[in-house]
């Protein structure tokens, strides 16, 4: 299976259609949820949890099976549920519409598949084996899990806010590129791993100088 590997955003914006309501459609909805998806969930019966959200106007709840035209308008489809003829129907709909859809556990009736995947604030890991192996990127993904840690959440929050700073202090792309290179490769992210924020910040001082993570932190303090 030959895939490409790419990140949807603006998921706000589109439709998604997730058609199931057990644990499974739930794990998929809130990953959905966690990125403002715009989301509609077809199921007659949901989790407790996925009930709870719809109660909590998180996601439309159409509570019934699906029907054809259920895809209209929609950018991403998702069938997290094991009824196969009625899968087939949602992936020829799919298919008729120009739609992205995953029929999950079901390669033939999908245009796209899932990385198994670690989130850690703004860094996401994918790892894909192609349908070869998909026990390995389970596997990869604990390993990984392990390796990456929570600093990277608080480094790359940080360095998100440095941007506009940097670009104020230092107007020459060249010599932002090099001082976010320096950055990268100190010991800045390894002190933040060892609950130093204090050595971390003074690191990063050093590097980019004090005004711009004074502006951060004045922005933070305001």
């Amino acid at each position: 299976m030959h895939t490409y590997p790419i990140y949807l955003t603006q998921l706000h914006k589109k439709k998604t259609v997730l058609i199931g309501g057990d644990h499974e459609a739930e794990r998929k909805a809130g990953e959905l949820l966690e990125r403002h998806a715009k989301l509609t969930v077809i199921s007659p019966k949901l989790s407790d949890t996925l009930r709870a959200w719809a109660d909590e106007g998180r996601f439309e709840w159409i509570n019934r099976r699906y029907h054809e035209g259920d895809l209209e308008g929609a950018f991403l489809v998702i069938a997290a549920q094991f009824e196969a003829d009625e899968n087939k129907r949602i992936f020829n709909e799919a298919e008729e519409r120009g739609i992205l859809v995953n029929v999950m556990d079901d390669i033939p009736h999908a245009n796209f598949s899932f990385g198994s995947i670690v989130k850690r604030g703004p860094l996401t890991l994918s790892i894909s084996t192609s349908g070869a192996a998909p026990t390995l990127a389970v596997r990869l993904r604990e390993r990984f899990e392990k390796e990456f840690g929570e600093e990277y959440d608080t480094f790359l929050t940080l360095m998100h806010k440095l941007r506009d700073p940097m670009s104020r202090h230092y107007d020459d792309f060249e010599t932002r590129k090099n001082l976010w290179y320096q950055l990268i490769d100190s010991d800045a992210l390894d002190l933040f791993r060892e609950n130093k924020p204090d050595e971390a910040i003074q690191r990063i001082r050093e590097i980019l100088g004090d005004p711009v993570v004074d502006d951060v932190l004045a922005a933070e303090a305001g």
